[in-house]
């Protein structure tokens, strides 16, 4: 029997003891249920292949101890073959540190503030290329420390090496103009990414140090200066913020956060028109309007047929409904519920197997190695699956839907309703969507 058997989660990630009102832990560490260290690493040979189904279901039903979190988030997220061994998988992760150190120092030539322990809080950059000269300084607007304003984090140094990626002086005197249109883009993200990442997590112990937030405003800053098709945008800090925590290496927690926005990415892709979750709010709709008629019709006379009000939990995966432990319980079941085997490749891999005109199409998963939820796909051969997060949303709806039927007269009040998460249990959340999905296959094929 462990000695934290029963332990709430939130006692592994401390609140500031000024925070009274953030909302408290359901879940609990239990013995025999959670995936504990003894179970995972019994599911290794001694080469190292995980016989990852062992697991699965483990998670499924009863998370992950926070201990052992990082590295099975690892394996979740598909950052490592489950095949693999363990001398296979340390040289991946060499090989990604090497390169996230490279991608690092590529951004770091571009604004030496990157890498340098600071946060950029004000803008650098005007849109048509020209540093700001003086800009408001943040400093003196509130006690953080290691924040910069533009004329600190972009110096002469900076300037100078900045002439290198597309920057022309026109007045020998003046700091130089910036053309390349996409460091240009990259340089005004960096002044939001340092404006959301002093308020994410704020009421965590973890994010009192100021070299926990200038991690994760440089994890940040790379992904989007990679990313060139979304970049940065909001919401992101608070998806990469528990990969601080739980990964003591950088380039660990950003290669696992690079795996989280594979999945997520296409919700923060923005046309003119539209923003890329909004197909999944088309999705919920159709879900609700064929699962619970009713509700779809009093949402469709609220005005609200359009789902906005479900903007927020698609988005950030719960991080705002549920506690920082329970949203952490909830991300992994999800994973586990959904993990397929074959879905994620590295990128170093996805290239070789381009050159070589290889891939994974030709491949055949075994069933027995996906999760609950891609098993139930695999076996109604739906061709085009929904993320198990758009039934999540839809099982929170119908747990309410009675309140909303007779409560809610207009759509301030059917956010009220939404946002009172004190009846909320990521457990019975993850299982009524498993049940929705179910049903919602079954009718959809007729």
């Amino acid at each position: 029997m462990w000695k934290d058997a029963g332990v709430p989660t939130d006692s592994f990630y401390e609140v500031r003891p000024e925070c009274n009102d953030v909302p408290k832990t359901r879940f609990k560490i239990r013995a025999g249920k959670t995936l504990s260290e003894r179970k995972w690493r019994a599911a290794f040979t001694p080469e190292g292949h995980l016989d990852i189904s062992k697991t699965l279901g483990r998670i499924q039903s009863g998370g992950i101890h926070p201990l052992i979190r990082g590295e099975v988030w690892e394996f979740l997220l598909g950052c490592y073959d489950p095949k693999s061994t363990y001398e296979e998988r340390e040289a991946i992760r060499k090989r990604r540190r090497v390169l996230y150190a490279m991608r690092k120092e590529e951004c770091r030539q571009m604004d030496s503030v990157v890498g340098s322990g600071r946060i950029i809080t004000a803008p650098l950059i005007t849109e048509d290329g020209v540093p700001v000269q003086d800009p408001l300084n943040l400093l003196e607007a509130g006690p953080n420390k290691g924040l910069v304003s533009a004329s600190q984090g972009d110096g002469d140094a900076s300037n100078s090496e900045l002439s290198t990626n597309g920057a022309s002086s026109s007045v020998s005197n003046s700091p130089a103009r910036i053309v390349d249109k996409k460091v240009i883009q990259w340089k005004l993200t960096l002044h939001q990414i340092g404006l959301d990442v002093v308020r994410t997590d704020r009421t965590l112990v973890f994010y009192e140090k100021q070299e926990n937030l200038s991690k994760l405003w440089d994890i940040l800053a790379v992904y989007s200066w990679i990313d060139t098709d979304v970049g940065y945008c909001q919401g992101m800090s608070d998806l990469c913020s528990p990969m601080i925590m739980l990964l003591d290496d950088e380039a660990d927690a950003f290669w696992c956060f690079e795996r989280l926005m594979r999945r997520l990415r296409g919700n923060f892709r923005c046309t003119e028109s539209s923003v890329g979750v909004e197909t999944q709010l088309t999705s919920l709709a159709s879900i609700t309007q064929v699962l619970d008629p009713k509700l779809h019709q009093h949402l469709e006379n609220l005005g609200g047929g359009d789902y906005l009000f479900a903007f927020r939990m698609l988005m950030v995966l719960f991080r705002r409904e549920f506690s920082f432990g329970d949203s952490l319980y909830l991300w992994e079941m999800m994973w586990a519920l959904e993990y397929d085997p074959l879905f994620f490749t590295l990128y170093e891999e996805t290239d070789a197997a381009s050159e070589k005109g290889e891939g994974s199409k030709g491949k055949v998963k075994s069933i027995r190695q996906c999760g609950k939820f891609e098993r139930e796909n695999m076996r109604r051969g739906s061709d085009d699956p929904l993320p198990i997060s758009v039934f999540l949303v839809a099982s929170v709806l119908k747990a309410k839907s009675a309140k909303l039927l007779q409560e809610a007269r207009g759509m301030d009040d059917v956010v009220k309703i939404l946002n009172d998460t004190s009846n909320l249990d990521a457990k019975k959340a993850c299982s009524g969507a498993m049940k929705l999905h179910k049903k919602y296959l079954k009718r959809a094929k007729k």
